[in-house]
């Protein structure tokens, strides 16, 4: 199955729909959707290299795009970014992560816009907390782009072996992947 699926990736690379497809989860997931763009970014790229600026650009603008979303939900409509925040387990942390927030603020949004930590909690806690829009948008720009370019160009420069890797065992690299993804969202329930 996992062959399949990676497969259908390599292919859907060199399609036209490809960059639709790269920039709807990238936006879904800086505010609601729980799967980062990464399982999309990295076989895109490996697939076509020539390309993996443009993907990380993509990647890079739908996330702010999403995560300006996001900052709405919990800035305007704060039932929902608190459902959103319940529905990943961490509805109680808000009021930490607004003094966090009155502290750290710009620091919050560089550092978790690296980390596996959802991004979706920090736009709509930024948004909850009213964070300053400008200064949430510059700080996304920058961890978003850094995050997303820096994938793109380890897998330009290294690509192939990093490709004949990947397939030789994607087993292996998926459940890595699934355990990113998972200890994120256990870091965040345990950070805060």
């Amino acid at each position: 199955m996992l062959r399949r699926l990676y497969d259908w990736i390599m292919r859907l690379a060199e399609s036209p729909k490809a960059l639709w497809a790269l920039f709807l989860v990238a936006f879904a997931e800086s505010s609601f959707f729980p799967i980062p763009p990464d399982p999309m970014l990295v076989p895109m790229v490996l697939a076509n290299r020539r390309r993996a600026f443009t993907f990380a650009a993509i990647c890079t603008l739908a996330s702010v795009l999403g995560g300006i979303l996001g900052y709405f939900i919990g800035y305007g409509l704060e039932g929902l970014g608190t459902s959103i925040l319940s529905f990943y387990g961490h509805p109680e942390a808000m009021a930490e992560f607004q003094k966090m927030f009155a502290e750290w603020g710009l620091w919050i949004i560089l550092i978790k816009g690296l980390t596996p930590i959802p991004y979706k909690f920090v736009t709509i806690a930024s948004g909850m907390a009213e964070f300053d829009l400008k200064i949430f948008i510059m700080a996304s720009i920058a961890t978003r782009g850094a995050r997303f370019f820096l994938v793109a160009s380890l897998l330009y420069v290294f690509g192939e072996p990093i490709r004949a890797f990947i397939e030789k065992r994607l087993t292996l690299v998926t459940t890595l992947f699934v355990v990113l993804v998972v200890g994120g969202f256990i870091a965040l329930k345990y950070l805060f």
